[in-house]
């Protein structure tokens, strides 16, 4: 059957102007290529190092945002299209936001395990990310602060982050990525 692929960013969440970033695609195979689109033009094409290609971006401005994908090529043929990436480029301008989990960073299969985000800001969201996920794990509120995760498994160990945001009526403000933490599960 066709490979499954992926794409994610490393580290994950919003950048700021002057800041760098990784775009990865993943596949099960090893052989074969990757070719980066942007806003569905052809961007360049990645070699494969392993399952992986990596495209990086340093000194972002705001015309590297935009949504990115990777197709994976075998022999010039297209075997599989990843899904749609949205880079986004803005300034920093709330705190950045305070990152814990509990009861700590290693934990036993089956253990109850809560993220916290926190931000000195009555009015902001944060979004909670997994390195290696296209999509952010959970949107978080000054009244649902915390996401919990019951009876973790070894699938659920990773590198997670938070970013915080204020919506007003034409633009997002931004926080900066929290620290990362890893989660453990043994």
């Amino acid at each position: 059957g066709a490979p499954t692929i992926s794409i994610f960013l490393k580290p994950p969440g919003v950048i700021p102007p002057g800041g760098s970033i990784t775009i990865c695609c993943s596949c099960q195979r090893d052989n074969g290529n990757f070719v980066l689109y942007k806003n569905g033009r052809k961007l360049r094409s990645l070699e494969l190092h392993g399952s992986r290609a990596e495209f990086s971006i340093s000194n972002a401005t705001r015309g590297d945002a935009g949504a990115y994908s990777c197709h994976y090529l075998d022999g010039g043929t297209v075997l599989a299209r990843s899904e749609t990436l949205e880079v986004t480029v803005q300034e920093f301008r709330l705190p950045k936001p305070v990152f814990s989990v509990l009861p700590g960073h290693e934990v036993a299969a089956g253990a109850y395990v809560i993220f916290r985000c926190t931000i000195a800001h009555s009015k902001a969201g944060c979004f909670l990310y997994l390195e290696g996920q296209v999509e952010t794990l959970a949107l978080l509120t000054k009244e649902q602060e915390d996401f919990n995760l019951s009876h973790v498994h070894k699938g659920n160990g990773g590198r997670y982050s938070c970013q915080c945001f204020t919506r007003s009526a034409s633009s997002f403000e931004w926080s900066a990525v929290s620290k990362t933490l890893d989660l453990v599960v043994r």
